[in-house]
């Protein structure tokens, strides 16, 4: 059951979607013979029970090794990645399982399983090549579609250096490239985990493109651009309903952690 959430104007909102965002836990995985790999315990089109993946466990170790194989650091596993960010996937597999006795049960339908279940579209797999679709923290030519962008994206930040970006924009830091969200609500999310309650950047993507800027699609909700200019940068309004609706949700968790621990 969704209950809608309340907000401080009165108004209602559908918290489905917000929820759907949010939600980011490692979950199991089953294989419908009709429509392919899934999460949860029954097939979301035909209900059928499907053939056990993975559990809980085993999707979240193996997406932590991914990451760090396919993001930051595949020399540690003895892999080679090429210009573009692809690792062989049957590599990987021998390379994990080497690394780790423990994983001696991955095969490369595995990797397969944990991509396309993925709702933020984390990975890539082409034939039998895997590779990440963003957070990179090593060298990559990106080759990714530049088209069809939105003319809004979105950018987390801490409430006390909302002015320092409005000002001087933003730049990727540690990463290789500025990391923007599709909505509030998955940016939000992103600058939660590091925010308690992040102040939300909105990006001219109009303007950034008209100006000679490219900005890519990566992940279901993420594109990449090489930085923003704070001409492009404005502020989102502590009540727009999406972040209301975010801020509802965290302190509705932090009320049941706090009732947890009396």
């Amino acid at each position: 059951m969704v209950v809608p959430i309340i907000l401080q104007n009165g108004s209602t909102y559908n918290t489905e979607r917000i929820i759907n965002e949010i939600l980011v836990a490692p979950v199991m995985i089953r294989d419908c013979p009709t429509h392919g790999f899934f999460t949860g315990q029954n097939c979301s089109v035909c209900n059928a029970e499907g053939k056990f993946i993975m559990n809980e466990r085993e999707v979240g170790g193996l997406g932590r090794k991914m990451a760090l194989i396919l993001r930051h650091k595949p020399e540690k596993f003895g892999l080679d990645m090429d210009i573009n960010g692809w690792v062989d996937v049957r590599e990987m597999v021998e390379a994990i399982r080497d690394k780790d006795r423990r994983m001696h049960w991955l095969r490369p339908h595995h990797v397969r399983a944990v991509t396309e279940t993925c709702t933020k579209g984390r990975y890539d797999v082409r034939g039998d090549n895997v590779r990440a679709t963003y957070a990179h923290t090593v060298e990559i030519e990106l080759d990714l579609p530049s088209d069809e962008t939105p003319d809004l994206l979105y950018y987390p930040v801490a409430p006390e250096e909302l002015q320092h970006y409005l000002e001087h924009g933003i730049k990727p830091g540690d990463r290789k490239h500025v990391h923007l969200s599709k909505t509030v609500t998955s940016a939000a999310s992103a600058g939660h985990v590091h925010h308690h309650r992040p102040a939300i950047i909105e990006v001219d993507c109009i303007q950034m493109e008209a100006n000679g800027d490219t900005i890519y699609h990566a992940g279901t909700t993420v594109y990449l651009t090489e930085e923003v200019e704070g001409r492009y940068c404005s502020q989102i309004e502590t009540e727009h309903p999406d972040l209301q609706a975010c801020i509802s949700l965290w302190e509705e968790e932090e009320a049941l952690a706090a009732a947890e621990e009396e």
